[in-house]
């Protein structure tokens, strides 16, 4: 491999595919206005699943007064528990990580909505996870 394969100091093969999605909290559907409050992120090749969170509750608030943060705090909660798997994850316990992440980021109308899904290289998911939470969300 030449050295133009080389980005900081790693080689394209040891980096695999990745695919994530914003967690977007909008409180009232009928406005359209959203804030990002979470990653979630999928690696195939590595089998994993992953979720970070960080609510803005003035934000939030600044969108809707009466919005209710502990059942959005909660919903959030929930989507890092199904990519834990085991106990956290409920029923979905027993599925595997691309399932768990295809069934996360389904479209829905609630207040916690999965953004579109974008791609990328990584060599370490999770590090990659706490990236973007920082990079996009906080």
């Amino acid at each position: 491999m030449t050295e133009r394969h080389i980005i900081k100091g790693t080689r394209r093969s040891d980096r695999d595919v990745f695919e994530y999605a914003l967690l977007r909290v909008v409180p009232r559907i009928e406005r359209g206005e959203c804030i990002n409050a979470g990653v979630l992120v999928y690696c195939r090749a590595k089998a994993y699943v992953g979720a970070r969170t960080h609510l803005d509750e003035a934000r939030l608030l600044a969108l809707d007064p009466r919005a209710d943060v502990a059942g959005v705090q909660a919903a959030l909660r929930a989507v890092e528990g199904v990519c834990a798997g085991g106990d956290a994850a409920g029923q979905a316990a027993g599925d595997d990580a691309g399932r768990r992440f295809r069934w996360l980021i389904a479209p829905r109308s609630t207040i916690v909505q999965p953004g579109p899904v974008h791609t990328g290289l990584t060599a370490d998911p999770a590090a990659e996870t706490e990236r973007l939470l920082d990079l996009l969300v906080r």
